[in-house]
């Protein structure tokens, strides 16, 4: 049987083209989820499907926010109304018909999560596999698994119980104890706390005049009573002048009971509250200020009892052949494999097969450079998204739908290849497998592409191809005109105006590494997914004065924040429109003074259905726009408020360029959204609407207008379209142009072939690489073609 394809070529029900069968069709009609434009589409089941087109352009949409969110919506209707009261409520997309769907599991790119208690073996179960291997073969023999967990405590204790005696139920009082695996001095986390008192207070003034200098921490509010009103001391006497009594109560002291004004609260000082409020969390985790003040008054250092395991004396003390869980944990994935392979125990046979299975995924899929210590917050995207993969290697179920973003993110070109065959093998079993991807080894595999545009936001929404790769390449498409896309490499190369010294780089794997980076020039530094690039720059680069570096980390804001928000750029926006119209720039804060009082300025309504997907409809008093009516009637340039956050940027940048409307700090800030490639984003969309490539680009954007001489981009091409990346290689040449140095931790091999000067790192990951294995020109290494990185790049220029 054979059916006709969109690019009207003929295709068998094999592997590529459309399934023949309606049964083996995912089809969606009328979707307008987020800018997709009444989108119709049939997607084939048990085949891999590539959905590609500019960012922007609404892949995410329809697949992420479409396809996968219903399903997932549907699914958890299944569960019993009480189950369905502790899970997320999911509304229903803006769909008329979605047929065919699958249970679907979505491996995207979001940071795992960022408790600092999480590591990749907790993260994976592999650890809770672990710990029962050895609460049964260890010896000496210490209880059970949970006596081989950093995250449960020793405790002893007694408490009522009630046992039936003769005929009789009584209570008796009974002892017990736990015996966990947490190392009693850092509490399990690893590192221990110093804290600079300095950085706390200003000994010369008193509380009520603000000697105070910890976020959060105003006289004015509540902490001004508990301080005003404990009795401990006293608030008006300068803090150098406390007695040592005064001093400890305010530093150091337990929590206590008190009563202020008549309210019963808890006293606790200082330090102990700062550990539990700030320090508790993952630093990534915490708001920009949170984060300055604790880089500053707080040093880490390993736990001195446990040596940084997080596990005690007696979960230190069992081992098996030698070797103790912690030594386990420590060791390269890799091999710990071939350990743990080495094993022959009768007794836990099944346990020790499933383990091994478990730590070969981690390397096929290219992670075996990782250990089972490794915070999980310290992953990157990509390798969040490929741990997260390892659950699914093994399984037995079929018919299921999975769906990736940019699986490739973070991926060396020798790594991608292992990436196809793995989502092949998913396919193979059964599967249907959708992915959102722009490099084009990966759409190369692809059984069906369908191409989304022709532009971004308002001008994508619209699929433009579907059908085979061929027929993608002859489609005249944006994305099917630069499929096959080559840089060549460049002509004349910058000299250096100096280097920057790196001498005995130690950080993670890196291996006492000398390197000069060359200044005035666009370095690029590349290597396999775990060779130590990062490591190497971040470790020794990113924390020096004159750096900005930008990362991967993520963008932490609400549904509230936007990038108008985040850049700064509101600020001046509000002045201009209060400046205009002789009122306070509070007014047009949707989150202030000027929000609409029905939606406080949500611009939603969000009603709760209990057991059932809550509802969120648009604000009747507002209309959506956020403001209070009187607000709207105040205009710059003739536009009101919620028309400028309306605005995309590329529109933004002429509105506010010109005429009643010129604002300077703002348009410096569009200017630079837009040379990143974010002129199709509007100022007010919120950030959690924002893809991850989106949100690396616009902190570029706020980034590149800091003061620095030196910087340095993680990965920048991260969710960028085929075309886009030609621009990337202009706004970088501009950056250099104008005075920068600017270092690129990089894999794509547009970059790499663009670059003054290139660093290779490896030969391989983990403590195979860290290791300096070339430093020259592109040309050179493409000439020689001595290392891995050397080979694939050729292969790209064509040499």
């Amino acid at each position: 049987m054979t059916t006709a394809t969109a690019d009207g070529q003929q295709a068998s029900d094999g592997r590529t083209g459309h399934a023949a069968d309606t049964h083996d069709l995912i089809r969606v009609q009328g979707a307008r989820e987020n800018n997709l434009n009444d989108v119709t589409i049939d997607i084939p089941k048990r085949r891999l499907s590539v959905f590609t087109g500019v960012s922007g352009s609404g892949k995410s949409s329809l697949v992420f926010d479409t396809i996968a969110a219903e399903s997932q919506r549907m699914i958890n209707e299944t569960y019993s109304a009480f189950l369905q009261g502790f899970m997320p409520t999911l509304a229903r997309p803006d769909v008329d018909v979605l047929e065919g769907l699958t249970t679907a599991i979505i491996v995207d790119q979001e940071r795992m999560g960022a408790n600092p208690r999480s590591t990749v073996g907790t993260a994976t179960d592999v650890n809770a596999m672990l710990r029962i291997v050895f609460s049964r073969l260890g010896r000496p023999h210490i209880g059970s698994p949970q006596a081989f967990s950093f995250n449960v405590a020793s405790i002893s204790g007694a408490g009522a119980v009630t046992i039936e005696r003769g005929g009789t139920t009584v209570k008796e009082r009974r002892s017990f104890t736990i015996t966990g695996g947490m190392c009693p001095r850092c509490e399990g986390m690893g590192s221990v706390t110093d804290i600079d008192l300095t950085q706390l207070y200003d000994e010369t003034k008193s509380l009520n005049g603000g000697a105070l200098t910890i976020p959060g921490y105003s006289m004015e509010g509540w902490y001004g009573r508990i301080f005003g009103g404990c009795g401990f001391f006293d608030a008006d006497t300068p803090i150098r002048d406390f007695t040592e009594r005064e001093l400890q109560d305010l530093l150091y002291k337990e929590p206590t009971k008190i009563k202020v004004d008549g309210i019963n609260i808890t006293y606790e000082g200082l330090v102990p509250k700062i550990q539990k409020s700030m320090l508790a969390k993952d630093r990534e985790s915490m708001q920009p200020h949170i984060r300055a003040f604790v880089d500053r008054a707080v040093t880490f250092t390993t736990c001195p009892e446990c040596d940084g395991t997080r596990l005690s004396e007696a979960a230190r003390s069992s081992t098996i052949d030698g070797v103790s869980i912690a030594d386990a944990c420590r060791m390269q994935i890799s091999d710990l494999a071939v350990w743990v392979r080495g094993l022959h125990e009768p007794s836990v046979a099944p346990l020790l097969k499933a383990l091994g299975e478990t730590l070969d995924s981690f390397v096929e899929i290219g992670l075996g450079y990782l250990s089972l210590d490794r915070p999980s917050g310290t992953l990157s995207g990509g390798e969040s998204q490929r741990t997260k993969m390892i659950r699914h290697l093994g399984s037995s179920l079929t018919d299921i739908t999975y769906v990736f973003d940019e699986p490739t993110i973070g991926l060396h070109p020798h790594d991608i290849q292992r990436m196809n065959d793995l989502l092949l093998r998913l396919r193979d079993k059964g599967n249907t497998v959708l992915v959102v991807e722009h490099k084009p080894e990966m759409i190369a595999i692809a059984d069906h592409v369908v191409d989304l545009g022709p532009g971004a936001g308002t001008a994508g929404g619209t699929v433009c191809f579907e059908g085979t790769v061929e027929g993608l390449r002859a489609s005249g498409t944006l994305t099917g005109r630069h499929l096959d896309d080559r840089a060549a490499l460049k002509d004349g190369l910058r000299s250096p105006k100096g280097v920057l010294e790196v001498r005995g780089a130690t950080a993670h794997n890196v291996q006492d590494v000398d390197v000069d980076i060359p200044l005035g020039v666009l370095c690029v530094v590349t290597g396999v997914a775990g060779s130590g690039k990062s490591s190497l720059i971040h470790g020794s680069v990113s924390g020096r004065d004159g750096v900005v570096a930008v990362d991967q980390t993520a963008i932490k804001g609400s549904r509230r924040s936007n990038p108008a928000t985040y850049t700064g750029m509101l600020e001046p926006i509000r002045k201009a429109f209060a400046k205009a119209n002789g009122v306070k720039p509070a007014l047009f804060s949707a989150n202030s003074e000027g929000a609409c009082p029905t939606c406080n300025g949500a611009g939603v309504i969000f009603t709760d259905l209990a057991m059932m997907a809550g509802v969120a409809t648009t604000c009747e008093v507002c209309g959506g726009k956020r403001f209070m009516a009187e607000v709207l009637e105040y205009t710059l340039g003739g536009k009101n408020i919620s028309e400028v956050l309306s605005m995309p940027v590329s529109e933004a940048v002429q509105f506010f360029a010109a005429g009643d409307a010129k604002v300077p700090a703002a348009l410096a800030v569009l200017r630079r959204l837009a040379d990143v490639g974010l002129g199709y984003v509007s100022l007010g969309q919120p950030l959690t609407t924002l893809s991850g490539g989106e949100r690396q680009r616009l902190k570029l954007a706020t980034h590149m207008g800091e003061k620095g001489g030196i910087l340095v981009l993680d990965e920048p091409t991260a969710g960028l379209h085929l075309a886009d990346v030609e621009n990337l290689l202009g706004l970088l040449d501009r950056l250099v142009d104008a005075g920068k140095s600017v270092i690129v931790i990089e894999h794509h091999q547009a970059v790499m072939a663009h670059a003054d000067w290139l660093v290779d790192v490896g030969p391989g990951a983990g403590h195979d690489g860290g290791k300096i294995v070339f430093a020259g020109t592109p040309a050179e290494l493409v000439a020689s073609r001595a290392t891995l990185t050397g080979r694939h790049l050729a292969a790209y220029v064509g040499a």
